[in-house]
């Protein structure tokens, strides 16, 4: 692939940026606003979740240069666009048969328009990805591109006091986004360059201060195209709901059940079957879960406990050909503690561990490597994109992250992960590797991690961060594995928000 120079993208792109800072920077409104403080969103499109209807405010702080203001628009419609840039680069591979390095720039532009009316509120969301500088050998999917879609379309009711009971409530019904929890299981993507989406209908309780239930009854949206060279072509196609399969759960939280602790329990049921154009392994999953957190303060201990079960069946492999079906029985464990000291910098120290099953035997009728079925990744095990190197699915890792504030608008943390197979003989699942006989072992490598976030304002967001990937013996002598080069990963990105 011919590579682009990193000074000349970064360069360009940077300029851009400064540019467009000392623009906004250049408005009365926009040197008023800078005088609030305003809770940091993530960089990531955002506008469809910054309303609560029931809680009566907005999650973050309206950007200080914004289309709504400019446009002049009535106060019962709400108006968003967002637009990311980013460019990553990677040398070396650690995918199977994975050769050289590779290269990106992500582009993603986010519209959202919302009528408020009343009680009622109605909305849409429109997503283009693109993946730029993409090649055959990037190993481009629909994870990188879905080019002009719309991700949410929907209907919404919400009252925060139904029947003088001190309980508010919400329905929403038609294509949305989902965000639950830990975000370990369903999440909207935030690094990722695509973004989950559902079509049914969510409830939400909430007695305000004591507990929230989310209970929804959803199909999955397929992304289209899949083929790479569809992908590489920008050959547009509509997303569509996929109708064999059915995606529902409950979600309870539990506020301060003393000491400071808040719990979730929830329950998921995933069943899909094989459609034309999605060949599926069949997946009938119950996955039910429990977590227990305090959230980080100065001066304070934090920890995070989440405990993970699921069962059910799936087919050996994809496709209505294979009518075997494996009895599915895994496990997830997330457990982290921290403690962030009240100095300058207010650093933050956490020790983490996550391990997440793997089939033990590839041979016997039974499949115990965990499915994270729809959640996210970046914030746990490393940068996406080109590079997620690591999911939830057959790991065994411990590792610490050093977080920092410098500034009330800049953030950076250092992390280190070490990671080993949860089970020698099923695969490591980022990168199809796998030894089925296990001689290879099972260690994989350390993963150390830099990232450093700039809130220049509520409307403009820099970031830019490095993964160093040293590779283990496993990842340096599995079957298909690529040469032992270690793994560099390095990305700068941008978002602007209107």
């Amino acid at each position: 692939m011919r590579r682009i120079p990193l000074a000349g993208v970064a360069g360009h792109t940077l300029s851009l940026i400064v540019a467009g800072g000392f623009c906004m920077a250049g408005s009365g409104t926009a040197q008023a606003a800078e005088q609030k403080k305003y809770t940091k969103p993530p960089v990531a499109p955002f506008a469809s979740q910054m309303p609560d209807a029931l809680l009566g405010s907005d999650k973050y702080e309206k950007p200080v240069w914004n289309l709504h203001d400019t446009l002049k628009l009535p106060k019962w419609l709400s108006l968003s666009v967002e637009q990311r840039t980013r460019y990553e680069t990677m040398d070396g591979r650690f995918n199977a048969n994975g050769k050289g390095g590779d290269q990106q720039i992500p582009l993603q532009t986010d519209v959202w328009l919302q009528a408020n009316l009343g009680a009622f509120r109605f909305g849409a969301e429109f997503l283009d990805s693109r993946a730029l500088s993409a090649d055959s050998g990037s190993g481009v999917n629909n994870t990188h591109a879905d080019q002009a879609d719309f991700i949410q379309g929907y209907a919404a009711w919400a009252d925060q006091n139904v029947l003088y009971s001190g309980i508010g409530a919400e329905v929403t019904a038609g294509r949305q986004t989902l965000n639950l929890g830990s975000r370990r299981l369903i999440a909207r993507n935030a690094m990722r360059n695509t973004i989950n989406s559902f079509t049914g209908a969510k409830l939400r309780l909430l007695d305000y201060g004591n507990w929230q239930f989310n209970g929804f009854v959803t199909m999955p949206v397929l992304r289209f195209p899949t083929a790479a060279a569809d992908i590489l072509n920008e050959t547009h196609q509509w997303d569509e709901e996929d109708t064999n399969t059915l995606f529902s759960g409950g979600f309870l939280e539990l506020y301060n059940l003393g000491w400071g602790v808040n719990s979730e329990v929830y329950l998921y049921h995933l069943d899909e079957s094989d459609s034309a154009r999605n060949p599926t392994r069949n997946r009938r999953y119950f996955t039910p879960g429990m977590r227990f957190f305090i959230k980080p303060a100065k001066a304070e201990f934090d920890f995070e406990l989440e405990t993970i079960g699921q069962f059910g069946t799936v087919r050996a492999t994809t496709g209505a050909t294979d009518g075997r079906d494996l009895q599915h029985q895994a496990w997830y464990q997330h457990a982290d503690v921290g403690y962030t000291f009240d100095m300058p910098w207010s650093p933050r120290l956490g020790l983490q561990y996550d391990y997440a099953s793997g089939d033990a035997n590839p041979n016997d009728d039974k499949d115990q490597r965990f499915d994270t079925l729809y959640g996210a990744r970046r914030f746990e095990f490393g940068p996406t994109g080109i590079y997620g190197a690591f999911a939830r699915s057959n790991i065994n890792s411990p590792g610490y992250r050093i977080g920092i504030n410098p500034r009330s608008d800049v953030q950076a943390f250092l992390g280190h992960r070490v990671f080993w197979l949860a089970s020698a003989k099923d695969s490591w699942t980022s990168a199809g590797l796998q030894d089925t006989t296990g001689r290879t072992g099972n260690f994989v490598g350390h993963q150390l991690e830099l990232s450093t976030r700039w809130d220049v304002n509520s409307s403009l967001n820099l970031e830019t961060g490095w993964a160093h990937l040293f590779k283990g013996h496993f990842a340096k002598n599995a079957p298909s594995a690529p040469n032992a080069q270690d793994v560099e990963y390095f990305y700068v990105q941008s978002m602007l928000r209107f």
